[in-house]
């Protein structure tokens, strides 16, 4: 663990290894739980937000940056198209070989965009633009580019602005990265999971090593200002041996950021999943030796934990975040934009504008029906009460920052942070008895242990999961 958490923690004392954490432990708090890159999560949001909302949320961003000044936005562009499947796949896609169904969305996507422009009147300043998928380098270098160019059309990119797309290593060459780059992507995330042959096979990406290597020294090579991995723990055939040796290389690789996600195994939700034998998945006791493992393994390589599921190198600005305090969490995972107001753009995208959330239909035909219609594609979406508001900041707290200060809490919310969540409060008695937690009198401090937990902790202030205990639809936290 990091030394600030480390040393959060009565002695300093930690685990050696993930092993050292009791098995009944383990058992207790490895519950089913939201990943909180939104508060309220995206399962509440509700049928009855719907187009009439959105735009009045966009016009109401619009007319507040002309009074109180201009506030950061973000972009998230969906493209849905991959042309194979990995089997533990959980995003929005449309498996096909037939690159002329781009076409059509691509179209859908222009007229959603100008639909956008429209709401806001003037071109709105966007310090952050993210492709993600599906696999949006389906997509050919000359589309790619034609929708760069709708995109520059309808909004500013800010100088400086992060611009980041996410790579299937399978899907581009050199060629393809200087082709990126020149479209003025500066950030790069390469799909790795895992570089054990093994693993690759039962999960359906087959990858070498070497391929990444060849790839991430031409990125270096053409200029692009970070490159991100992305790393999945829990898949069928990994031991904590063998994703230690993952580590190794990913180390080796020296990536600026590094993304581990938890393998969250629902094949009652996610039906390419089905493909995968549940008797190959690592036990709960492994999952946790393999995160363990990676964080001393990467840590031991100058990295810095983030939390929860995310690295950097110290120089990186996600590091620089963490340490000044300004760590924000999003759709995306952990980021350096502040409150940022999130377009999404495609099927299934979910924004962000103002006190709502806001979701895309998750189908081709529905999203395509609401364009052609002229109309934004929301489905569905919620507008956030004060109480949903005055959770999230607590929620996020812990989750960004490992510590909630009351005072700062109160201060916002002109709340009496002991009265108002005493329940939660109690709640949170089990977790410091066990060492999980530490509440002092002004404050509550996520301990080193506890960071394994930081999602169960998060749970306690979720009033919406407190009156839903039917939870199986999220993974487990470990």
């Amino acid at each position: 663990m990091p030394d600030d958490v480390r040393a959060a923690t009565p002695g300093g004392a930690r685990p050696e290894n993930a092993t050292g954490l009791p098995i009944e432990l383990l058992r207790r708090f490895d519950v089913p739980g939201p990943r909180y890159t939104s508060y309220p999560t995206a399962d509440r949001f509700v049928e009855a937000f719907g187009p009439a909302d959105y735009l009045r949320a966009l016009r109401q961003r619009a007319e507040g940056a002309t009074v109180g000044g201009k506030t950061p936005l973000s972009l998230y562009v969906h493209i849905p198209f991959c042309e194979s499947v990995c089997y533990y796949c959980a995003c929005n896609k449309v498996i096909t070989r037939q690159h002329g169904r781009a076409v059509e969305y691509l179209e859908a996507l222009r007229a959603e965009i100008q639909l956008h422009a429209d709401a806001f009147g003037a071109p709105q300043v966007v310090s952050q633009l993210h492709f993600g998928g599906g696999t949006p380098t389906f997509l050919s270098d000359e589309e790619l580019g034609g929708l760069m160019a709708d995109i520059g059309k309808a909004f500013r990119i800010a100088p400086g602005a992060e611009v980041s797309i996410e790579v299937d290593p399978r899907t581009v060459s050199a060629a393809r990265l200087e082709a990126l780059r020149r479209m003025g992507f500066n950030r790069v995330s390469f799909g790795v999971q895992d570089f054990d042959p093994e693993v690759q096979k039962a999960v359906h990406r087959v990858q070498s090593f070497e391929m990444v290597r060849d790839l991430m020294l031409d990125a270096r090579r053409l200029g692009f200002e970070s490159i991100n991995v992305d790393l999945i723990y829990g898949l069928p055939k990994q031991t904590p041996s063998s994703f230690a040796r993952t580590v190794a290389q990913v180390s080796e690789l020296r990536p600026d950021r590094i993304a581990l996600y938890a393998y969250a195994h629902l094949p009652q939700r996610f039906k390419p999943q089905r493909r995968i034998d549940a008797e190959q998945l690592p036990p709960p006791e492994d999952r946790v030796a393999m995160l363990s493992g990676a964080i001393d393994g990467f840590l031991a390589h100058g990295y810095t934990y983030i939390g929860m599921d995310h690295f950097a190198l110290a120089g990186d600005s996600l590091a620089a975040a963490k340490r000044q305090g300004r760590l924000h969490r999003n759709f995306q995972g952990y980021s350096t934009q502040p409150d940022c107001d999130l377009v999404g753009l495609g099927v299934s995208a979910i924004g962000r504008m103002g006190a709502t959330y806001s979701q895309n239909a998750k189908t081709l035909p529905e999203y395509y029906d609401a364009i052609r219609q002229g109309q934004f594609p929301v489905v569905r979406g919620l507008a956030l009460t004060r109480d949903d508001l005055l959770r999230r900041a607590v929620i996020m707290a812990l989750m960004c920052q490992g510590r909630l200060e009351f005072e700062s809490v109160e201060l916002a919310y002109l709340v009496n942070v002991r009265e108002y969540f005493r329940t939660e409060l109690a709640e949170l008695e089990p977790f410091a008895e066990q060492g999980l937690v530490t509440i002092e009198p002004a404050a509550v401090q996520v301990t080193a242990p506890g960071w394994f937990f930081v999602r169960a902790i998060a749970m306690v202030f979720d009033k919406h999961l407190r009156a839903d205990k039917v939870r199986e639809r999220f993974s487990r936290i470990i």
